[in-house]
């Protein structure tokens, strides 16, 4: 009974079917069931964010940026300082460094590493649009779930 109450809400809510149940869409293909499959994400590209993400992804290059926050620093410092080898460190450096948010200059024989010039902004925008969407289903599903409780408890009176 709830179940059914809660089915079509919860499409609503988030847009799909609860999970466990399969329709027509996510049938696998055969034959005579003209299925098509879209993938949005590989459709969208945005190699600013997929480089942003994938050099932020690892703690150690997370590590690297709180420090150079703090104060540039050559590789073999931040070696040093993260228990890595050079070579280790060059690499994490250089994926922060295709990412724009670590530039590097060579000074004799030593390589300084500095915060990049470019900040985050693009990456903190994508994060707050899907933080408001999904700020904005759990408040829906919060109403869902009031307005269950108000049913059964006017429901649970009425049988006494």
């Amino acid at each position: 009974m709830l179940w059914a109450v809660l089915r079509p809400k919860l499409r609503r809510v988030f847009g799909n079917e609860p999970t466990g149940q399969r329709s027509a869409r996510s049938a696998p293909l055969q034959a005579g069931n003209p299925c098509y499959i879209l993938n949005h994400m590989v459709q969208y590209r945005e190699p600013v964010l997929d480089a942003s993400f994938a050099a932020l992804s690892d703690a150690t290059r997370r590590g690297v940026l709180e420090q150079l926050g703090r104060a540039d620093a050559s590789i073999t410092d931040l070696a040093e300082k993260f228990h890595m080898t050079l070579t280790g460190m060059k690499k994490h450096v250089g994926v922060l460094e295709q990412a724009g948010l670590v530039t590097t200059e060579k000074v004799g024989r030593v390589r300084t590493c500095k915060l990049g010039l470019r900040g985050l902004e693009k990456e903190a925008a994508w994060i707050e649009r899907y933080r408001q969407l999904w700020a904005a289903r759990f408040d829906e599903l919060d109403k869902l779930v009031e307005e269950l409780k108000q049913k059964e408890k006017t429901h649970g009176q009425q049988k006494r």
